[in-house]
């Protein structure tokens, strides 16, 4: 089987990602710090489909070896996809920012995804076929947001997307979803009420977006029926913010 990597697989698209992929043949590696979250992903997929590893990606000593340990300690030969998903929001001002929040978020949501990226890409530069790096952006990295860590983080991770789909070409593809206001995750309930508001007014598609809806794009994005896709950001938000 393909093994995809996912993290912040405990919850929310992470987990609705590591189930299509697993329907759809894969072997998932699922990442998360929420040990729950991942115990309850493993009483819904067999064993042999599915590892877990709690990890905390705000650690530089995690999302700094993370991969090079699947390669040798878990004695994987190959990767087919890493979905770069684990991410954090506060739904605050940046005035409401502690220092250690704003190191925090910094490194789960950007600077862990360019370790990850880099290491994932230099074990697979030579594969023989095509591998995938599926980034989670959010559509505050395109317009903005009230939060202005969050959205400055997710804009970074656009710009890496970018750049790494040139630098990772052409055996690697990297593409990014930008997902708006997505129901039943983590996030969703973090954010103010007004604000919920204001984004549900927006969607010209009236059906509450799903993180199975947002699955559905990634697992697009994974196949080869993508495979003229490279540096492209997918919004997935019912047709709001026009842009």
């Amino acid at each position: 089987m393909k093994k995809i990597v996912i993290t912040g697989a405990g919850n929310g698209i992470g987990k609705a990602t590591a189930k299509a992929c697993v329907e759809a043949g894969y072997y998932v590696i699922a990442a998360d710090k929420d040990k729950a979250g991942l115990r309850d992903l493993q009483s819904k997929i067999a064993v042999h489909q599915l590892e877990t590893h709690v990890a905390d990606f705000s650690r530089p000593s995690v999302y700094k070896e993370f991969i090079s340990r699947l390669y040798g300690v878990y004695n994987h030969r190959a990767l087919h996809g890493l979905i770069n998903n684990a991410g954090i929001y506060h739904g605050k001002s940046v005035n409401e920012y502690s220092d250690r929040e704003i190191d925090e978020i910094w490194k789960v949501n950007l600077k862990s995804l360019v370790y990850l990226s880099r290491d994932f890409a230099q074990q697979e530069l030579n594969a023989p076929h095509t591998r995938n790096i599926i980034n989670i952006t959010s559509v505050a990295g395109e317009v903005g947001s009230m939060d202005a860590l969050y959205g400055a983080t997710k804009a970074g991770v656009i710009g890496l997307t970018k750049a790494n789909a040139w630098n990772f070409a052409p055996r690697i593809r990297v593409n990014a979803v930008s997902p708006a206001l997505i129901r039943n995750t983590s996030i969703h309930d973090r954010i103010p009420e007004h604000r919920r508001k204001e984004y549900e007014r927006q969607e010209v598609l009236k059906d509450p977006i799903e993180p199975e809806g947002v699955a559905d794009v990634i697992m697009f994005l994974l196949s080869d029926h993508s495979r003229h896709l490279t540096g492209k950001v997918i919004a997935v938000d019912n047709g709001a913010y026009p842009r």
